[in-house]
């Protein structure tokens, strides 16, 4: 049976969690990683409802899950010291610049230990997309499923229409905007 480009990615991007990459934020130990995945819960299926909680963002506004209702909502996990991520998050930011004016709505989740590591790697990028740092009450809330970068986009409804895990190329992030109708 032949390995798609995902799952290549997905086995890749789960041995090269711990790199490091130039003076970005030091990543977790391998078995913090480890320990993290082991326990982590599994992409959600198709057509799962998901509830997103309130939760403050980077910049001192608030996300409200009032405010995204009735609109197509992508979720994104990243970490500063994560390089698959470093290679989607200019493709996230991009979607977010080209389909906000449609409806998009986008949280960002930042799985980075400090809060000023986040905001570091998004001012260093210009990257203004809304981003909160996944606290342990947000995390009991909404776990982050296994794998890094996780991509899940709910549909207008609420429920979820597509889920990644793993690096996601440009064409893919792109193609997230299909959900809009």
């Amino acid at each position: 049976m032949p390995i798609d480009r995902r799952t290549l990615l997905a086995a890749a991007g789960a041995a090269a969690v711990p790199l490091r990459l130039g003076a970005q934020a030091a990543p977790p130990s391998a078995a913090e990683v480890a320990a993290r995945e082991k326990a982590a819960p599994p992409l959600p299926a198709i057509g799962t409802a998901l509830a997103v909680p309130a939760v403050d963002l980077l910049d001192g506004t608030r996300f409200e899950p009032e405010q995204v209702r009735g609109r197509v909502l992508v979720l994104y996990w990243w970490a500063s010291w994560c390089p698959f991520c470093a290679l989607v998050t200019p493709h996230v930011a991009k979607l977010w610049h080209a389909q906000r004016s449609r409806g998009l709505a986008m949280l960002t989740l930042s799985i980075d230990r400090k809060a000023d590591d986040a905001r570091a790697y998004l001012r260093k990028h210009g990257h203004d997309f809304p981003t909160a740092l996944v606290t342990p009450e947000f995390h009991k809330a909404l776990p982050k499923p296994k794998g890094l970068p996780i991509t899940i986009v709910l549909g207008r409804d609420g429920r979820v229409v597509q889920a990644e895990s793993g690096q996601l190329f440009p064409e893919d992030v792109e193609a997230l905007a299909r959900h809009l109708g």
